[in-house]
């Protein structure tokens, strides 16, 4: 009998520990699918698209960034609430795009530019017919022809000049006591054109100048006159476009009129750039302001000039201003319509400066995405002189303002942007 009982209660004492063992297994199992549980339950989210929320790691399936754990969870801290990572992409968001301060400095500021290279107008000499005739001799044959002061360029007869030369010879011959009278003539043919070395010829001789040579009182290079003026039209588009003058308009045996206009000599040593400069610089212009001068034809060749004209018109339809620049052309190496590029230095500028990335430009109005603890927010501001990569920021931020250092990576494409105040 005592046997038996010994026997009862070793099986009631390995029934027990065989229930404690099994249910620490259910309780390991309970905890393990607890934590299973929770993980299933992390969800993740696009950091540009926050309306995607996936239960898994991943890639964004509109833009294709990698997803990360929603705003909120335990295991992120941020404190980003659900409401926030809601708020539509046109007027915040959540990024973690670089953030930046506006500077304030005194930034040297210059105008860009771009522009041609043209005669100098000032060295424009006109050579006109003094008396009419017909041209006997031409010594200039082609447009661009270099003279010197004082170069034969052509041979005219003329019957006025004849017959003031004949009124002397008969004078100096049949009336020498009448000094008055000679006097006269001789001051005519003077002002007709003839030189002192010619007159004192015909007296010396007593032969008159049939074909009467004329010299050239300028030095340069000869521009013909178009067909239109020796037409007596006047076309200023015409005179002003000396690539067009071949062949000469003035030819050998043809009559001219006292005072035609038959050549224009241009000193070739001297130019100007003509630089077109936007409207919205103007008020930053101002006469000898120093200009850099580039051309894309002759890298390495630089020109330093100033401002030398500022023209007082627009030109209907042009939505530049231009302004003269004198240079000087002494070696010949620049040609009339070459481009150019130029840099005007305008002086120092001082306020609060940005990056031009940082600021989308709308039309009407200029936003930033302002910083706004997790998030960036869109915030309007006051934009004024643009020096190259750098915008100067006349109101909507203060120097402590942090901002999002590319306003275009977080502009939605397919959003209006909106701002407080201008929903």
């Amino acid at each position: 009998m005592k046997k038996k009982m010994k026997s009862i209660k070793g099986i009631s004492i390995a029934l027990f520990a065989i229930a404690i063992l099994i249910s620490a297994c259910n309780n390991h199992k309970q905890a393990t699918v607890t934590s299973a549980q929770i993980n299933t339950n992390a969800k993740y989210t696009c950091p540009m698209h926050p309306q995607i929320l996936e239960d898994h790691p991943g890639s964004c399936p509109i833009c294709g960034m990698t997803l990360v754990k929603k705003s909120g969870q335990a295991s992120e801290g941020s404190g980003i609430s659900l409401s926030t990572v809601l708020q539509p992409v046109n007027s915040l968001v959540i990024s973690s795009v670089n953030a930046i301060t506006p500077e304030q400095k005194e930034v040297p500021t210059s105008i860009s530019a771009q522009g041609y290279l043209d005669f100098d107008t000032r060295t424009f000499n006109n050579i006109a017919s003094r008396f009419s005739g017909r041209i006997e001799k031409l010594y200039i044959k082609y447009a661009f022809q270099e003279i010197h002061r004082g170069e034969r360029i052509f041979d005219i007869y003329s019957p006025d000049m004849v017959t003031a030369q004949q009124d002397l010879i008969y004078l100096t011959k049949n009336s020498p006591q009448e000094t008055g009278l000679i006097n006269a003539a001789r001051q005519k043919l003077l002002l007709l054109g003839m030189t002192s070395t010619q007159v004192n010829q015909v007296v010396k001789t007593g032969n008159a100048y049939y074909s009467l040579p004329v010299y050239s009182p300028y030095e340069g290079h000869v521009h013909d006159m178009p067909h239109s003026q020796m037409d007596g039209a006047t076309n200023e588009q015409s005179s002003s476009d000396f690539s067009n003058n071949l062949p000469l308009a003035i030819k050998e045996g043809m009559y001219v009129q006292q005072g035609q206009t038959l050549f224009n000599v241009v000193d070739p040593h001297m130019l100007w750039a003509i630089i077109k400069v936007d409207r919205s610089a103007v008020s930053t212009l101002k006469l000898n302001q120093q200009v850099t001068i580039t051309l894309p034809d002759m890298p390495g060749k630089v020109i330093n000039a100033k401002v030398n004209f500022i023209e007082p018109t627009l030109r209907d339809g042009d939505k530049t201003t231009s302004i003269r620049v004198y240079i000087d052309n002494m070696d010949h190496e620049l040609k009339v319509n070459s481009l150019v590029k130029a840099e005007i230095q305008t002086g120092q500028t001082g306020g609060l400066w940005i990056p031009r990335s940082a600021v989308i430009d709308l039309g009407r109005t200029q936003i930033v995405w302002l910083k706004n603890g997790p998030v960036f927010q869109a915030h309007q501001v006051g934009t004024g002189v643009i020096n190259g990569s750098e915008i100067q920021i006349t109101k909507g931020l203060v120097v402590t303002d942090s901002l999002a250092s590319n306003a275009q990576y977080l502009t939605d494409s397919e959003s209006f942007i909106k701002t407080k105040g201008n929903e």
